[in-house]
């Protein structure tokens, strides 16, 4: 059985040394690419492959709403999440979306390969990094409780919302109608109000508090 894949991630370099590692397998086939949450879902509508190795941040979405749209159209297909982050949260968030396995971006390609076997035969696959940090002590090194999401504006919740799901700012302006230098003002307010320093936190954040599923 051949194993048929779609890729997506949003760095070109990194799929096609992605694509050039998987191609020496012999049951295994890449029937298509994708740089964007968008382009993700026509793929698997036109190719309908037996699984989605998906970044979880991608230029114009999120991947755990990209694994849940996807899911609900083809129940039966296999999404193994590949991401930078071994965050409990995302990892959390994306098996509930219904994510079979996921591998981190450090892991080797003896690693990927694993996983989408794995999830083929219908297990679930956790890179060991992720295992850690689901099993960890909560109370091991965590850090203290970010403010609650009350303490941002509901414009300001908006632009969280977009910016987590990976929304550049002129797209983010777009679509509030507004410019982008207000949403650089506005992300420079909620870096401040939730004390964190990083779009990764600020994803982490607005998982957290349900802002992705709005």
């Amino acid at each position: 059985m051949t194993i048929q894949i779609t890729l997506a991630d949003d760095h070109r370099m990194f799929r096609e040394a992605l694509r050039h590692s998987l191609a020496t397998e012999t049951d295994i086939e890449i029937v298509a690419e994708a740089g964007n949450a968008a382009q993700t879902l026509e793929s698997i509508e036109r190719d309908t492959p037996d699984v989605l190795v998906l970044d979880i941040a991608l230029p114009d979405g999120n991947g755990i709403d990209v694994a849940r749209q996807a899911l609900v159209r083809h129940p039966r297909l296999n999404v193994v999440a590949l991401s930078g982050y071994a965050d409990r949260l995302f990892v959390e968030e994306m098996m509930k979306a219904g994510a079979r396995g996921y591998v981190v971006k450090s892991a080797g390609t003896d690693e990927l390969l694993l996983a989408i076997r794995s999830v083929v035969k219908g297990h679930i696959f956790l890179s060991p990094e992720v295992t850690g940090a689901l099993i960890g002590r909560p109370d091991n090194g965590a850090a203290p409780p970010a403010p609650p999401l009350t303490v941002l504006t509901s414009r300001e919740q908006s632009v969280l919302r977009l910016l987590a799901k990976g929304r550049r700012s002129n797209d983010t302006a777009r679509e509030l109608g507004i410019s982008p230098a207000t949403v650089d003002v506005h992300r420079r307010n909620i870096k401040r109000k939730l004390q964190i320093s990083s779009i990764a936190e600020l994803t982490r954040y607005a998982v957290r508090e349900g802002l992705l599923s709005v």
